[in-house]
């Protein structure tokens, strides 16, 4: 099957795969997903890994009558609402294109953290994972921000990306999970004893008012106090700063609970 891309507001990308997955017919097309990818955040001497998506507002679908399906979802009603440029929405992916991202991501379309090891210099010895494909195409290394700059190809325009990496500092800790945009589930390899610490995303999802919690981003990183309302994903907490308690209102994400 040949790869199209529906270009949709960033934020409605998993919204678009799921409309698409529910009315369009099966047989009129084979996958429809979001490619994400993994970054290393390091925080307080702590290693989590994010899931994002790694091409914000593509949809990514394949297709063996491109010109049904595309008939089929210009009649949509609520496409508009979600499509970013109405003549441009949907798109082909040049087969060469289509076949690299096979290479880099996994079966749950996820492009994963790469493995690099350097001579101490800043020159690389070794490369594994995702970027071994593209390690040609490497255009800046920000080892301290645990990612690489590649230069890839989609839609046959440029576009720079970055892409998770880990060190030899980084393999003998355990990865635990931040913030997470994709529909999946945790995978095993991130836990060096299975069950031993709660991911920071079970955290995140218990949090309830009378919890006491930790600001882990910002610019009260670092600081502590008790949850007094929690309304969708945003919580209200009291924290004691400048000799006096206040009140501040924080994104659910950059908290994680304290035991």
């Amino acid at each position: 099957m040949l790869w199209y891309v529906l270009q949709t507001r960033t934020g409605k990308e998993e919204k678009l795969a799921g409309l698409i997955q529910a009315v369009v017919p099966r047989h009129l097309y084979g996958e429809c997903f979001v490619i994400y990818q993994e970054q290393l955040w390091r925080r307080r001497q702590e290693n989590f890994v994010h899931v994002k998506r790694a091409f914000p507002g593509y949809v990514f679908i394949t297709s063996k009558d491109p010109e049904a399906l595309f008939f089929f979802l210009k009649q949509i009603p609520v496409r508009s609402k979600m499509m970013a440029d109405d003549d441009f929405f949907f798109l082909a992916v040049e087969r060469e294109e289509s076949e690299f991202l096979k290479k880099i991501m996994d079966k749950d379309h996820v492009i994963g953290l790469s493995y690099l090891s350097t001579d101490g210099k800043g020159n690389i010895r070794h490369v594994s994972g995702p970027l071994k494909a593209c390690k040609s195409q490497i255009v800046r290394c920000r080892f301290g921000k645990r990612n690489v700059l590649v230069r890839l190809k989609l839609l046959g325009e440029e576009k720079l990306v970055l892409l998770g990496i880990v060190l030899n500092d980084d393999i003998c800790q355990e990865l635990r999970y931040g913030k997470v945009e994709a529909p999946i589930l945790v995978p095993e390899r991130y836990r060096i004893i299975e069950n031993a610490v709660r991911c920071h995303v079970d955290d995140v999802l218990g949090i309830l008012p009378g919890d006491k919690v930790i600001v882990m981003e910002g610019a009260f990183e670092g600081m502590s106090g008790i949850v007094y309302q929690k309304k969708d994903n945003i919580v209200k907490m009291g924290i004691h700063l400048f000799g006096q308690d206040m009140e501040i209102e924080m994104m659910i994400e950059t908290l994680r609970k304290l035991s």
